[in-house]
């Protein structure tokens, strides 16, 4: 391995010792965290880390605290802004040479490790200045503990496979909603005001951190790293060639090997290998990955304990900021071209789902432990033994796919008015938009829809739907205020995952919109029945396609079946029942014939 620089030998040995502090050194004893008074035992509860976070920005003019907005149960929302400069707009922030990395702790609030490492990285990096260099091309944004109101649904018991804290924060938000399934859907307050702080902001680069669950292994930290087709061809490059190629080697020299999150392909059967593929954008990096901006999600192992699992932490986010410091220019280069690629779609075809290739992998060292499998005398399920003792395996590393849906990118789409909630996510998600000034009646691609099937259990609030979808071209009107939204432009990504039904997070599976499946208007059969043999009367074709329908078994002998047959061909047909309301339009010539004007209202 090549030798690393001194300062970031220095920057690993600080690392490898930070729970041993003389308070001078730690900005004097105000600024010893909870987390270090506990002996790396304990985090704090909400009102100890706004008391730390006002005592650290009094200490430093490198720092500012603000709020982003409210939780549901009135707490504030904390973000912490650090830049060397004093930049804490994000005008200020993006007019020089910096890029603005966002990290984010506590989305699962059980899973605070980032919390409690974000608060002593800050403080090294903008009151001991040990770790100054840092911010030398960075501002940095830290949300110490993002889903505040589950933050302090604090118990002993809140993480059954997890080692420490002492007292953990819960899952789930107030009103059990898990914020890492909500930011495509956008459910919940606290996503808006994410949202708001993301689109106010234009991050350069995302960390989300957490706590895995499942097998066990030597590993403290594991990770995520947005690099597949899901994204920009030249982030994913980007992220692959130059970030990871560079973090790798320092976590690795500071202490803390890293590997690929731990997905086994089968459950606890570390021989079976370890499947990745993008994700979708309903989690965080998923969602980033749309927008074109690099995205790390940290995954420290629930089996070590809280001190090991902060220190790794602190690692990662030490060692990610120096690797951005080093190609803060590469970076800044690599987005604004993703950006305009981006605004540039029209037309193009871009993949929407995707699932793991087993036909491909390669194989990789993994540092495992020991483990065999039982059986329970108890449940009389298989059990697996994990032991202590480290074994160095050879596993395949299955990180490719195979896509499984795409969509050619149209010049725009167009919604009704009256589908307000689809039009509120866009203005949340930032996307630009223009609105009719009067009706238009014109001929749109969309999709008819057949076969719906909802979840017989609700997820996050909601029943999610199945369909098949077949692409048709279809007469609609548009009454006036109706959307147009123009794919030109750097969040074309996003609005096609938001409004193509065949996209695994379209707004449309999540049933936002399950009124356009139904059927208002109905026939009583004795009525049909006289209708039926009018039909027949008016149209010899009908005759024969009839006796053709017939010789299938599957309307033969079904009166209600055969019933539905007429109906569909009869001029009483509800033909908006099973359409998708959301019209695309291919040629953009189009939208210079529309009566548009700008605005979000």
């Amino acid at each position: 391995m090549q030798a690393l620089p001194w300062k970031i030998k220095l920057l690993s040995l600080f690392v490898l010792g930070f729970t041993s502090f003389d308070p001078a050194f730690a900005g004097g004893p105000d600024l010893v965290t909870d987390f270090e008074k506990s002996g790396g035992k304990a985090s704090p509860a909400y009102p100890e880390v706004m008391e730390y976070l006002k005592r650290l920005d009094a200490a430093s003019p490198w720092v500012r605290v603000e709020t982003f907005g409210r939780s549901p149960e009135g707490r504030d929302e904390p973000v912490v802004i650090v830049d060397r400069h004093g930049r804490f707009t994000p005008a200020k922030a993006h007019s020089g040479e910096n890029v603005v990395v966002l990290v984010q702790a506590g989305i699962h609030s059980g899973e605070i490790d980032g919390q409690d490492a974000g608060l002593m990285l800050i403080r090294a990096m903008a009151v001991e200045k040990t770790l100054a260099p840092l911010l030398d091309h960075v501002t940095l944004l830290f949300i110490p503990m993002y889903n505040i109101d589950g933050h302090e649904r604090r118990s002993a018991y809140n993480r059954p496979n997890q080692n420490g804290p002492e007292i953990q924060g819960f899952r789930a938000t107030a009103v059990n909603l898990n914020l890492n399934r909500d930011y495509v859907k956008a459910d919940c307050p606290e996503t808006r005001s994410w949202l708001d702080l993301f689109n106010k902001w234009q991050p350069d680069f995302f960390v989300d951190c957490h706590v895995t669950d499942g097998a066990d292994y030597q590993y403290v930290v594991t990770y995520s790293a947005e690099q597949w087709a899901s994204t920009d061809s030249s982030v994913a490059a980007w992220t692959s060639n130059r970030y990871l190629k560079q973090l790798t080697p320092r976590m690795a020299e500071g202490g803390f090997p890293i590997v690929p999150y731990v997905n086994f392909r089968a459950t606890n059967e570390a021989k079976s290998g370890i499947e990745a593929g993008p994700a979708t954008p309903r989690f965080s990096t998923g969602y980033c990955a749309l927008r074109d901006r690099p995205a790390l999600l940290i995954e420290t192992h629930m089996l070590k304990d809280y001190a090991t699992r902060v220190k790794g932490t602190y690692a990662m986010l030490q060692h990610t900021l120096a690797v951005i410091n080093s190609e803060h220019a590469a970076l800044r280069d690599v987005i604004a071209a993703a950006d305009a690629r981006a605004a540039a779609l029209e037309k193009k075809e871009i993949p929407l789902a995707f699932e793991v290739d087993h036909t491909d992998s390669v194989m990789i060292d993994f540092l495992g432990v020991d483990y065999s499998w039982g059986k329970s005398d108890i449940t009389g399920d298989k059990w697996v033994h994990f032991t202590k003792t480290p074994r160095t395996m050879k596993i395949p590393y299955f990180g490719k796919q195979t896509v499984t849906a795409t969509a050619v990118v149209p010049a725009a789409y167009i919604i009704p008015a009256a589908w307000t909630v689809v039009i509120d996510r866009l203005v949340a998600h930032g996307i630009k938009f223009t609105r009719l000034d009067k009706a238009v009646t014109m001929d749109v691609a969309t999709y008819r829809f057949s076969n719906a099937k909802w979840a017989a259990k609700p997820f996050e609030g909601h029943h999610e739907v199945t369909f098949d979808q077949t692409p048709i071209t279809e007469k609609m009107t548009f009454p006036p205020g109706s959307v147009v939204v123009d794919t030109a432009q750097p969040l074309a990504r996003l609005i096609v995952n938001l409004l193509e039904p065949a996209a695994p997070d379209a707004l449309v599976r999540w049933d936002y919109m399950d009124s356009c499946f139904e059927q208002k208007e109905y026939f009583e059969n004795y009525a049909m029945e006289d209708v039926i043999r009018k039909m027949l009367a008016d149209d010899p074709k009908l005759v024969a396609d009839f006796k053709a329908a017939k010789a299938d078994t599957s309307l033969a002998n079904h009166p209600d079946k055969i019933r539905r047959w007429f109906y569909e061909r009869s001029p009483w047909y509800e033909k908006t029942a099973g359409l998708y309301p959301i019209g695309r339009i291919v040629d953009r010539s189009v939208l210079q014939t529309l009566p548009l004007h700008q605005g979000r209202s």
